[in-house]
Formats: structure tokens, sequence, C-alpha cells
């Protein structure tokens, strides 16, 4: 992670799942920019979504870093990559990117059983799980309460038109990354 001492602005790109190794790994790269006083992050970022968990961990420590953070959706941002993908100040998105939107679900294992206390756990932990995202969304965004619900219930993906209408980017635009600007890949095995 060659992050170099007080660089005015450092590239970082993230194309994956949001899962804890993917999470640990960006944090790192962002308390390294921190630690390097980097003014301005600019986060290249693509993710089919993963954790609830660690994408809201994503989200709060990117707030409470200390430089600039901008996100450029690159690709797709789906599920709890939209909350990660709003810890930026500035936002853009390429003028072909998708943000995708579901509710919060769970897998279980082969012949697991339940019983009820098991179903209502599940069930409370998702509806946490959701406001916890809708809060982000309303926050940070002009999408309400109830077009959060809707999304979660409709499983819908949105391009930029819906993305610039309400205030999850500021911009349709392509990357431009300078010449000589510090430029850091995250590369996860697969």
């Amino acid at each position: 992670m060659n992050v170099p001492p007080n660089a005015p602005v450092v590239y970082v790109s993230f194309s994956a799942e949001i899962i804890p190794s993917t999470t640990e790994s960006l944090i790192a790269v962002m308390a390294n920019c921190a630690n390097m006083q980097v003014q301005q992050v600019y986060l290249l970022i693509s993710t089919p979504g993963g954790s609830v968990m660690n994408g809201m961990n994503l989200h709060n420590v990117l707030i409470g870093m200390p430089f600039e953070l901008v996100t450029h959706n690159v690709g797709n941002v789906d599920s709890i990559g939209n909350a990660v993908f709003l810890a930026g100040k500035k936002r853009y998105a390429t003028y072909n990117a998708t943000f995708m939107f579901h509710g919060v679900g769970f897998t279980s294992s082969p012949n697991q059983r339940f019983e009820e206390k098991d179903i209502r756990e599940r069930y409370l932990s998702i509806l946490s799980d959701q406001k916890r995202i809708g809060d982000v969304f309303t926050k940070y965004t002009r999408i309400t309460s109830e077009e959060t619900e809707l999304l979660f219930r409709e499983a819908q993906t949105k391009d930029v038109s819906f993305a610039i209408d309400k205030g999850i980017i500021n911009e349709v635009r392509d990357v431009q990354i300078p010449a000589g600007c510090p430029v850091v890949s995250l590369v996860f095995n697969r």
C-alpha cells in the first residue's frame, strides 16, 4: 500500500463483495491514508453487496475518516454497497452504472429446524437491519422512508437518472485519474 505522505489525492479501487476480509483490507488502506495525512481519497467502487454488519461498519468508519471521501460507482453498487457508497461527501457514477436495492435476508443451513422464537428473532433482526440501512438512505439522500420500504420489498435496480434525482450521486462522470496520482488497487483471492 504505497501511499505517499501528504498526498493531496489518493485513488483506491475496490471491486469486491463486502465480507470480513474485504472490509478489513479497505479499512486498512483508509487508515493508512489517514495516517499519511492524505487530503482526499477517491474510492472507485463496484460491489455486489454482502454482509450488513460489515457494510455498516465500513459506512461508519469511512464517515469518520479525517480526509474528504469521494465515492465513484464504476459499475454496480448493490445491496449494502449503497450504504458504503453513501459515506462519500461527494458521490459520482459512470453513465452506465447501476444501484440495486433489496430487503435484508438470511441463509439457513439445510435441515435447520425453526421454532417460533427462532423465526421471531430472525424477523426482528431483518427489520432492525433494514431500519439501519433505511436511516442511511434518508439521511444522505432524498429517498423517503416510504420509498425505502418499497425498494426493500420490490428489489429494484436503478440507473443514474434515478440516482441524480434522489441525491444518491452529485453528477454522472467518467473516472479520470490524473497522471502520477497514487492508485491503490485492492485485489482479493477468489
